[in-house]
């Protein structure tokens, strides 16, 4: 089976100064500003101050990998801040085996800022924390779509971050669960999270930022990471506001895993320590004690990034590189905390596209009358919530249901319990289509879609041959959402169309329709998620594809 996990890849542009351009920069006598670790200087262009490569813990490599993030080491001196650090080490699309991708690293916990020029530590300015996509095996905090300049300029301190992806992000082994028994074991991405969360508590406000003020926002994988920042105890405090872009919220998809029992849920068969074990194995290590951790540690980094091969090479479970339940660190899904009320009232935003994806994301159905099937009592619902009169094409009910099932009804249903707690919540719901991309993207906004016009950073995109009018006006009007948002906790602002508060019983959302007018209203999609919500209770039947 194919991991559901390939579905979250959100393939990132690498925008890394050339040696010219940094050349040019470095002749610029840049802002110089203190950290804890040492003085940094930036690049000021414009109305806004760049600061890039900040390192936030030491790099996780030799002793440290499969570790907690740990301190930084301060240097002396006015430490240049103007090029990006390496991105996480990742295979890519289309590595060659063996390797890694260009321009990654084992040594990547860097984060980079966009300041308004001239802010000052009693600026007190919102801070926004963007974690990045890409199924936690991929992605950059360093991508052109994702560049703050937008926000700085409204006012708003943007930080992007690299975090450990894949076999290095999460990862379980019996040594490592006996190593250190004080520290938590699996989800070392979450701990990198978490890291630089902490970095700047103690270090924002010499930029000008408010620690008070913080907001966590991240797309795919980043907005799963959302909802586990919401619900990990160790991150409470730490962040005021969050926004998560196509990140569930239900178990199933991207959930955490137990780290040492094996599981009776159908779609985890395994503990993570079998599919580490299972790993060693296919690297020719034999046990499970502290000598094969050593050998281990002693791999490659290539070795480690291996592709990502679906089995151990002898027919066990396949390996599995997301989030992990260490019972320490993350202790439950994000789903059992909201149900359970185990998570902070802070205001939060969420969404998803019109057309996430298609084929056969969820299940191997293929045909219209499969799928349905599987709803069982519920698929006369299912036939009228998807294909009311029965002709529209298996691959758009494909594409509705997966979009549907994986991110829009987990965004809904995570807005109704923050809601029905008496906190703001705000659901969107994004299907524009530039008029020049309509015939490659026929049933609507892909995974992502929505990220360039977020950032305001049209001219970063891929396969667009020109902006338009209307093109402009959707990306001012979502990056003055998120902007107000990050200042006030509410999106609405003058100029802008009224987002109306989610109301569990008018169940209003901003609909970013597909010509680009954005009006608030009822929820059209209200009768698929009705019936997706009434069908949780057979997840394991009709999530076919067995999770990630």
């Amino acid at each position: 089976m194919k991991r559901i996990v390939s579905g979250f890849i959100l393939s990132v542009v690498v925008c890394s100064l050339n040696a010219q351009q940094a050349n040019d920069i470095a002749e610029i006598d840049g802002p110089v500003i203190k950290t804890s670790s040492g003085q940094l200087r930036g690049a000021s262009v414009d109305d806004v101050s760049v600061f890039k490569g900040i390192p936030y813990a030491a790099p996780p490599v030799g002793e440290y990998r499969w570790r907690p993030p740990q301190p930084v080491i301060p240097w002396e001196g006015v430490r240049d801040a103007l090029t990006f650090g390496p991105d996480c080490a990742q295979g890519g699309w289309g590595a060659a085996p063996g390797t890694i991708r260009e321009g990654t690293s084992e040594d990547c916990l860097y984060l980079n800022l966009w300041v308004p020029k001239g802010a000052k530590p009693e600026s007190k300015l919102p801070v926004m924390v963007w974690i990045h996509g890409g199924a936690f095996v991929g992605g950059s905090g360093a991508g052109p779509v994702t560049a703050g300049d937008a926000f700085a300029k409204q006012g708003v301190i943007l930080m992007t971050f690299n975090y450990r992806l894949g076999r290095l992000g999460h990862f379980a082994f019996p040594a490592l669960t006996a190593e250190h028994p004080d520290e938590p074991k699996g989800s070392y991405a979450f701990m990198d999270m978490i890291a630089a969360l902490q970095w700047v508590q103690e270090n924002i406000a010499a930029f000008g930022g408010d620690p008070d003020n913080v907001i966590i926002f991240g797309q795919s994988a980043g907005g799963v990471a959302v909802h586990s920042l919401l619900t990990i105890p160790q991150a409470n405090g730490l962040f005021h506001k969050a926004i998560s872009h196509s990140g569930g919220s239900r178990d199933g998809v991207l959930t955490g895993r137990p780290i040492n029992t094996e599981n009776a849920d159908p779609l985890y068969p395994v503990s993570a320590e079998t599919i580490g074990v299972n790993f060693a194995r296919k690297q020719g290590i034999a046990g499970t004690d502290a000598d094969a951790l050593a050998k281990l540690r002693a791999l490659s980094v290539e070795e480690i990034v291996d592709g990502g091969q679906e089995n151990d090479g002898e027919g066990g479970p396949r390996i599995y590189s997301g989030p992990i339940l260490d019972g320490k660190l993350v202790v439950e899904t994000a789903e059992s905390a909201y149900k359970a009320g185990r998570h902070p009232s802070v205001p939060l935003i969420t969404g998803s596209c019109s057309a996430e994806i298609g084929g056969n994301f969820v299940n191997s159905s293929s045909s219209k009358e499969e799928l349905f099937s599987l709803f069982g009592e519920l698929e006369d619902e299912a036939k009228a919530a998807y294909d009311l009169w029965g002709d529209k094409e298996f691959a758009e009910v494909q594409t509705l249901f997966n979009t549907d099932w994986v991110w829009a009804e987990p965004a809904r249903f995570a807005a109704r319990i923050f809601a029905a707690g008496d906190t703001p919540a705000y659901i969107f719901h994004y299907g524009y289509v530039p008029a020049n991309m309509r015939e490659r993207m026929p049933y609507g906004a892909g995974h992502g879609a929505e990220i360039a016009y977020v950032f305001n950073n049209l001219n970063s995109r891929r396969g667009t041959v020109e902006t338009t009018a209307v093109d402009e006006e959707v990306a001012r009007i979502l990056n003055t959402y998120w902007a107000n948002f990050a200042k006030t906790g509410n999106p609405n602002g003058e100029g802008l169309p009224v987002w109306p508060n989610y109301d569990t019983t008018k169940e209003e959302i901003l609909d970013i329709q597909a010509d680009g007018k954005i009006v608030g209203k009822p929820d059209p999609r209200k009768a698929r998620l009705d019936v997706i919500e009434k069908a949780s209770e057979c997840r394991t039947r009709i999530q076919s594809r067995g999770g990630i």
